[in-house]
């Protein structure tokens, strides 16, 4: 009998001190998608990408590498290098220039001939470098985002 006592006891006390350690706080993937996209100039896009902190935990975001994808045009890399640090729940955004085709060039401008009514389908595909708050190293978390790109009245050559 005492020896079921001893291991009850010895049970207690390991579950108690386990139950001392902290939280582990879930890490989730973040959601990507383009805020607003601006026609330089120059024939590049500006696109401001949010990047949107699913995790229970700050992150600091430092680089995206992927693709992006309009219509059903060929994809172009997405490239940038920064740091951001993103609590919880949370968005920030980070601009990124591309030098688009020329199948996404008319497709754009087919729908900026539409105005206000016209829609322009995208994906961005990839992966973004980043560091919960509570681990030691970066790790790559993949996204997947989608959405539909509309002039923006009054602003010329921007879509959102």
């Amino acid at each position: 009998m005492k020896r079921v006592l001893r291991c009850i006891a010895m049970g207690a006390l390991v579950a108690g001190l386990v139950a001392c350690g902290p939280p582990r706080k879930s890490v989730f993937p973040p959601a990507v998608s383009i805020q607003e996209m601006n026609v330089r100039p120059d024939g590049q896009w500006r696109l401001t990408l949010r990047i949107q902190n699913n995790s229970y935990s700050g992150m600091g975001f430092h680089s995206i590498e992927g693709e992006l994808k309009v219509a059903d045009g060929v994809p172009v890399r997405l490239h940038h290098s920064f740091d951001l640090d993103i609590p919880a729940f949370a968005g920030d955004v980070t601009q990124i220039d591309v030098l688009p085709t020329t199948e996404m060039n008319q497709a754009l401008k087919a729908v900026a001939a539409k105005g206000s009514a016209g829609s322009l389908p995208y994906s961005v595909i990839g992966h973004s470098n980043a560091k919960p708050e509570q681990e030691k190293e970066n790790r790559d978390f993949d996204f997947h985002g989608s959405g539909w790109l509309s002039p923006v009245p009054g602003i010329s050559n921007t879509y959102r």
